[in-house]
């Protein structure tokens, strides 16, 4: 019962420095300036097409809103087309959005469009690019 005892207390003295390790690497990681920097700030304009509330954009847009203002780095006709938002997307270039902007990565709406399979999107980008 000793014998059990004693290498019972050991183990746990041999792990717990690593259990506190890792909590203290943990914290670390966490206040790094890299992971607080990821967090992302989208307007309600991108946040309402992202969702495909086509009513929200609307009423946005009508009250003021740009429809090219970027938004963490896209602008809302990017994120009609990277989520195929075909009806907002349809209202965004009627409301004169540029389609030749590049996202802060260099990326066009077409792109996007591309890039997610958002076929509808890509096709009615591509249409308005050949009326330019």
């Amino acid at each position: 019962m000793k014998n059990l005892l004693y290498t019972c207390i050991i183990t746990l003295g041999l792990t717990a420095p690593q259990i506190q390790a890792a909590t203290l690497n943990s914290n670390y990681i966490l206040n790094t300036p890299f992971y607080t920097s990821s967090v992302y700030d989208v307007n309600l304009l991108c946040k309402s097409i992202a969702l495909g509330n086509t009513e929200i954009v609307k009423k946005l847009i009508e009250s003021g809103e740009d429809v090219n203002k970027k938004s963490n780095g896209l602008t809302p006709v990017m994120y009609a087309a990277k989520y195929n938002r075909v009806e907002i997307l349809n209202y965004l270039i009627a409301r004169g959005a540029k389609l030749k902007t590049k996202c802060d990565s260099g990326y066009t709406a077409l792109d996007y469009a591309k890039a997610t399979g958002a076929e509808a999107a890509q096709d009615i980008i591509e249409v308005a690019l050949s009326k330019m």
